[in-house]
């Protein structure tokens, strides 16, 4: 693996961001608008509701984690998107390049996407809400790479869609995390989830982090083994989305179909 050719690659992308006013504006919007939505929610659940003595804290933290998760799967897919909007797929695939550099390009970068659009948001619910995410301590940091590496997954999962069926396939790059959300008991403890769901959504690393979270705030206890079970259901969940990622590049490649894919 060719550490300047990830540099370059995920280069590329920055200057694309940094160069383009709508594209920071969009990176920031919309984590600020959620912050703000969540943040005058909890605090009317705080008026109505005796479950949490910290509403505000709780469901604030849950809404930053969550879009954390988001940013950092989206990010993925947009960078991949942008290579078939800008009809430069094919000469990704015919430069020099090894697939897993690519996807160590895609990685890191969206990292820096992610923090771009969330940061902004992460302080402004400092002064207007008092809920800072620093309050979760070191485990914050674990249970944001347990989210990251399952972000980065569902992004691998969804590229490799686009390289089965095309680009028709981008919308699915939107829905996938609305659909694994209700599993993920992120505003709600798993006990709310009927027993057959509870099942699958113990696969599921989110249900480990926001549990976690949740007693990190309300009892101040923390559980390094749900933390570690965290990171490794996520690190799985990872491993299978390069697998998968691979077999859809090959089977592309074998029918063809990649020097159609930005037409």
């Amino acid at each position: 693996m060719n550490f300047n050719k990830i540099y370059a690659l995920g280069l590329r992308h920055l200057y694309l961001i940094i160069n383009s006013f709508p594209r920071v504006l969009d990176l920031i919007y919309w984590p600020s608008v959620q912050i703000f939505l969540w943040g005058f929610i909890s605090k009317f659940f705080t008026l109505n509701s005796e479950y949490y003595s910290n509403t505000v804290g709780i469901i604030l933290t849950a809404a930053i984690l969550y879009d954390f998760l988001f940013r950092a799967s989206i990010s993925f897919n947009m960078m991949f998107l942008e290579e078939i909007w800008s009809r430069n797929f094919t000469n990704l695939f015919i430069a020099p390049i090894k697939i897993s550099e690519i996807i160590a390009s895609l990685t890191l970068t969206a990292i820096i996407r992610t923090l771009i659009g969330l940061v902004p948001a992460v302080l402004i619910a400092i002064p207007l809400f008092g809920v800072s995410v620093l309050k979760l301590g070191l485990p914050l940091l674990f249970l944001l790479l347990a989210l990251y590496l399952f972000g980065i997954t569902l992004g691998l999962l969804v590229t490799s869609g686009l390289l089965r069926y095309g680009p028709s396939f981008e919308n699915i790059a939107w829905a996938s995390l609305f659909f694994l959300a209700p599993l993920g008991c992120i505003y709600y403890p798993i006990e709310i989830l009927p027993n057959i769901l509870q099942l699958i959504a113990k696969g599921l690393p989110l249900v480990h982090v926001f549990e976690e979270m949740r007693g990190i705030l309300m009892n101040d206890v923390i559980n390094y083994l749900n933390i570690m079970k965290a990171i490794a259901i996520s690190l799985i969940y990872f491993i299978l989305g390069i697998i998968v990622f691979y077999t859809s590049y090959y089977g592309a490649k074998k029918r063809g179909t990649l020097i159609n894919m930005g037409e």
